[in-house]
Protein backbone atom coordinates (compact mmCIF):
# COMPACT_ATOMS: atom_id res chain seq x y z
CA UNK A 1 0.00 0.00 0.00
CA UNK A 2 1.34 3.41 -0.99
CA UNK A 3 0.69 6.71 0.76
CA UNK A 4 -1.32 7.95 -2.24
CA UNK A 5 -4.39 6.78 -4.13
CA UNK A 6 -3.82 6.17 -7.82
CA UNK A 7 -5.11 8.96 -10.04
CA UNK A 8 -7.69 7.57 -12.46
CA UNK A 9 -10.43 8.96 -14.68
CA UNK A 10 -12.81 8.40 -11.78
CA UNK A 11 -11.07 10.48 -9.08
CA UNK A 12 -9.00 12.91 -11.16
CA UNK A 13 -9.55 16.61 -10.41
CA UNK A 14 -10.77 18.57 -13.41
CA UNK A 15 -11.46 21.96 -11.82
CA UNK A 16 -9.19 23.89 -9.44
CA UNK A 17 -6.61 21.13 -9.62
CA UNK A 18 -4.23 23.05 -7.38
CA UNK A 19 -6.62 22.45 -4.48
CA UNK A 20 -6.68 18.69 -5.01
CA UNK A 21 -4.80 16.02 -3.08
CA UNK A 22 -4.60 12.25 -3.53
CA UNK A 23 -2.56 11.30 -0.48
CA UNK A 24 -4.16 9.09 2.13
CA UNK A 25 -3.44 11.52 4.97
CA UNK A 26 -5.48 14.30 3.33
CA UNK A 27 -8.38 12.04 2.39
CA UNK A 28 -8.48 10.26 5.74
CA UNK A 29 -8.17 13.57 7.61
CA UNK A 30 -11.40 14.85 6.08
CA UNK A 31 -13.23 11.54 6.57
CA UNK A 32 -12.19 11.37 10.21
CA UNK A 33 -13.37 14.94 10.90
CA UNK A 34 -16.86 14.57 9.40
CA UNK A 35 -19.99 13.40 11.22
CA UNK A 36 -22.01 12.11 8.28
CA UNK A 37 -21.46 11.20 4.65
CA UNK A 38 -23.48 11.74 1.49
CA UNK A 39 -23.68 8.31 -0.16
CA UNK A 40 -24.49 8.23 -3.88
CA UNK A 41 -25.58 5.27 -5.98
CA UNK A 42 -27.84 4.45 -8.92
CA UNK A 43 -31.35 3.07 -8.50
CA UNK A 44 -33.25 1.98 -11.62
CA UNK A 45 -31.05 4.20 -13.76
CA UNK A 46 -31.61 7.26 -11.58
CA UNK A 47 -29.07 8.95 -9.23
CA UNK A 48 -29.80 8.82 -5.50
CA UNK A 49 -27.95 10.51 -2.61
CA UNK A 50 -28.57 9.55 1.02
CA UNK A 51 -26.96 10.98 4.20
CA UNK A 52 -25.57 8.22 6.45
CA UNK A 53 -23.44 7.97 9.57
CA UNK A 54 -20.16 6.17 9.08
CA UNK A 55 -16.78 5.25 10.48
CA UNK A 56 -13.42 4.46 8.91
CA UNK A 57 -11.06 1.60 9.66
CA UNK A 58 -8.01 1.83 7.42
CA UNK A 59 -9.27 1.79 3.84
CA UNK A 60 -12.70 0.49 4.80
CA UNK A 61 -15.69 2.76 5.44
CA UNK A 62 -18.60 1.31 7.40
CA UNK A 63 -22.11 2.68 6.80
CA UNK A 64 -25.01 2.16 9.21
CA UNK A 65 -28.76 1.84 8.75
CA UNK A 66 -31.76 -0.32 9.59
CA UNK A 67 -31.46 -3.79 8.02
CA UNK A 68 -34.79 -3.39 6.19
CA UNK A 69 -34.16 0.20 5.11
CA UNK A 70 -34.35 0.80 1.38
CA UNK A 71 -30.86 2.28 1.23
CA UNK A 72 -29.28 -0.80 2.83
CA UNK A 73 -31.02 -3.13 0.36
CA UNK A 74 -30.07 -0.94 -2.57
CA UNK A 75 -26.44 -0.61 -1.50
CA UNK A 76 -26.32 -4.39 -1.24
CA UNK A 77 -27.54 -4.67 -4.82
CA UNK A 78 -25.64 -1.75 -6.36
CA UNK A 79 -22.10 -2.97 -5.85
CA UNK A 80 -20.42 0.40 -6.41
CA UNK A 81 -20.94 3.65 -4.49
CA UNK A 82 -19.51 7.15 -4.26
CA UNK A 83 -19.16 8.76 -0.84
CA UNK A 84 -18.55 12.42 -0.14
CA UNK A 85 -17.78 14.25 3.10
CA UNK A 86 -17.57 18.05 3.00
CA UNK A 87 -16.75 20.44 5.84
CA UNK A 88 -17.34 24.18 5.38
CA UNK A 89 -14.75 26.31 7.17
CA UNK A 90 -15.73 29.79 6.03
CA UNK A 91 -17.45 32.10 3.57
CA UNK A 92 -14.97 33.96 1.36
CA UNK A 93 -16.42 37.42 0.75
CA UNK A 94 -14.70 38.89 -2.27
CA UNK A 95 -15.11 42.25 -3.97
CA UNK A 96 -17.28 40.62 -6.63
CA UNK A 97 -19.93 37.91 -6.49
CA UNK A 98 -17.96 35.96 -9.10
CA UNK A 99 -14.88 35.62 -6.90
CA UNK A 100 -16.79 35.02 -3.66
CA UNK A 101 -16.59 31.40 -2.54
CA UNK A 102 -16.06 29.09 0.45
CA UNK A 103 -13.18 27.68 2.39
CA UNK A 104 -13.78 23.98 2.75
CA UNK A 105 -12.36 20.47 3.13
CA UNK A 106 -13.88 17.76 0.99
CA UNK A 107 -13.15 14.09 0.33
CA UNK A 108 -14.74 11.87 -2.32
CA UNK A 109 -14.19 8.12 -2.36
CA UNK A 110 -15.22 5.33 -4.70
CA UNK A 111 -15.44 1.63 -4.06
CA UNK A 112 -17.46 -1.59 -3.92
CA UNK A 113 -20.16 -1.93 -1.28
CA UNK A 114 -20.97 -5.22 0.46
CA UNK A 115 -23.53 -6.06 3.11
CA UNK A 116 -21.98 -7.60 6.22
CA UNK A 117 -23.96 -10.70 7.15
CA UNK A 118 -22.13 -12.25 10.11
CA UNK A 119 -22.80 -10.93 13.60
CA UNK A 120 -19.13 -10.47 14.52
CA UNK A 121 -18.50 -8.41 11.40
CA UNK A 122 -21.59 -6.29 12.03
CA UNK A 123 -20.58 -5.62 15.63
CA UNK A 124 -17.10 -4.61 14.47
CA UNK A 125 -18.59 -2.16 11.97
CA UNK A 126 -21.01 -0.80 14.58
CA UNK A 127 -18.12 -0.23 16.97
CA UNK A 128 -16.06 1.58 14.32
CA UNK A 129 -19.02 3.89 13.62
CA UNK A 130 -19.67 4.48 17.33
CA UNK A 131 -16.03 5.27 18.03
CA UNK A 132 -15.96 7.69 15.10
CA UNK A 133 -18.91 9.66 16.45
CA UNK A 134 -18.42 9.16 20.21
CA UNK A 135 -14.82 8.12 20.95
CA UNK A 136 -14.56 5.89 24.01
CA UNK A 137 -18.31 5.56 24.51
CA UNK A 138 -18.64 1.95 23.25
CA UNK A 139 -16.82 0.43 26.23
CA UNK A 140 -19.16 2.21 28.69
CA UNK A 141 -22.34 0.74 27.23
CA UNK A 142 -23.99 -2.67 27.45
CA UNK A 143 -23.31 -5.21 24.71
CA UNK A 144 -25.64 -5.08 21.68
CA UNK A 145 -28.59 -7.43 21.96
CA UNK A 146 -29.02 -10.20 19.38
CA UNK A 147 -32.23 -8.60 18.11
CA UNK A 148 -30.46 -5.24 17.73
CA UNK A 149 -27.69 -6.82 15.68
CA UNK A 150 -30.28 -8.58 13.51
CA UNK A 151 -32.18 -5.33 12.90
CA UNK A 152 -29.04 -3.37 11.98
CA UNK A 153 -27.64 -3.16 8.48
CA UNK A 154 -23.92 -2.51 8.09
CA UNK A 155 -22.34 -1.89 4.70
CA UNK A 156 -18.58 -2.06 4.19
CA UNK A 157 -17.10 0.04 1.39
CA UNK A 158 -13.50 -0.60 0.37
CA UNK A 159 -11.84 2.60 -0.82
CA UNK A 160 -10.57 1.83 -4.31
CA UNK A 161 -9.87 5.43 -5.32
CA UNK A 162 -10.25 8.78 -3.63
CA UNK A 163 -9.31 12.42 -3.67
CA UNK A 164 -9.47 15.38 -1.34
CA UNK A 165 -10.10 19.02 -2.20
CA UNK A 166 -9.13 21.73 0.25
CA UNK A 167 -9.69 25.45 -0.16
CA UNK A 168 -8.26 28.00 2.27
CA UNK A 169 -7.29 31.64 2.40
CA UNK A 170 -8.52 35.10 1.53
CA UNK A 171 -10.37 36.25 -1.61
CA UNK A 172 -8.51 36.08 -4.90
CA UNK A 173 -9.87 39.18 -6.58
CA UNK A 174 -9.16 40.66 -9.98
CA UNK A 175 -6.24 43.11 -9.83
CA UNK A 176 -8.43 46.08 -10.68
CA UNK A 177 -11.01 45.15 -8.03
CA UNK A 178 -8.62 45.85 -5.15
CA UNK A 179 -9.26 49.56 -5.75
CA UNK A 180 -12.99 49.12 -4.97
CA UNK A 181 -13.86 50.51 -1.48
CA UNK A 182 -15.81 47.41 -0.43
CA UNK A 183 -14.94 45.25 2.58
CA UNK A 184 -13.58 41.80 1.70
CA UNK A 185 -12.33 38.90 3.79
CA UNK A 186 -13.43 35.63 5.35
CA UNK A 187 -16.34 34.84 7.66
CA UNK A 188 -15.25 31.69 9.53
CA UNK A 189 -17.88 28.96 9.88
CA UNK A 190 -17.56 26.39 12.66
CA UNK A 191 -19.34 23.15 13.44
CA UNK A 192 -18.89 22.14 17.06
CA UNK A 193 -20.55 20.32 19.91
CA UNK A 194 -21.79 22.35 22.86
CA UNK A 195 -22.81 21.38 26.42
CA UNK A 196 -24.46 18.13 27.48
CA UNK A 197 -28.22 18.04 28.15
CA UNK A 198 -29.38 15.56 30.80
CA UNK A 199 -31.99 12.95 29.92
CA UNK A 200 -35.17 13.47 31.98
CA UNK A 201 -35.03 9.85 33.15
CA UNK A 202 -31.47 9.73 34.52
CA UNK A 203 -31.12 7.71 37.69
CA UNK A 204 -30.09 9.62 40.81
CA UNK A 205 -26.33 9.94 40.96
CA UNK A 206 -25.78 9.10 37.29
CA UNK A 207 -23.09 11.47 36.10
CA UNK A 208 -21.48 11.92 32.70
CA UNK A 209 -18.18 10.06 32.48
CA UNK A 210 -14.88 11.69 31.56
CA UNK A 211 -15.29 10.14 28.10
CA UNK A 212 -18.66 11.81 27.60
CA UNK A 213 -17.55 15.16 29.06
CA UNK A 214 -14.64 15.17 26.62
CA UNK A 215 -17.14 15.19 23.75
CA UNK A 216 -18.29 18.69 24.69
CA UNK A 217 -17.15 21.81 22.85
CA UNK A 218 -15.32 19.92 20.12
CA UNK A 219 -14.71 21.62 16.80
CA UNK A 220 -15.16 19.58 13.64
Amino acid sequence: MTDRYDVTARNKMRQLREKGAYDRDSVHGVLDAGLYASVAFVQDGQPVVVPMIYGRDGDTIYLHGARKARVIRLLEQTGQVCINVTLVDGLVLARSAFNSSMNYRSATVFGPARLIEDDAGKVKGMRVISEHLMPGRWDELREPLDKEIKMTGVIAVEIESASAKISTGMPDDEDEDYAIPVWAGVLPVESRSTSLLDDDRLLDGAEASAVVRALQNRKV
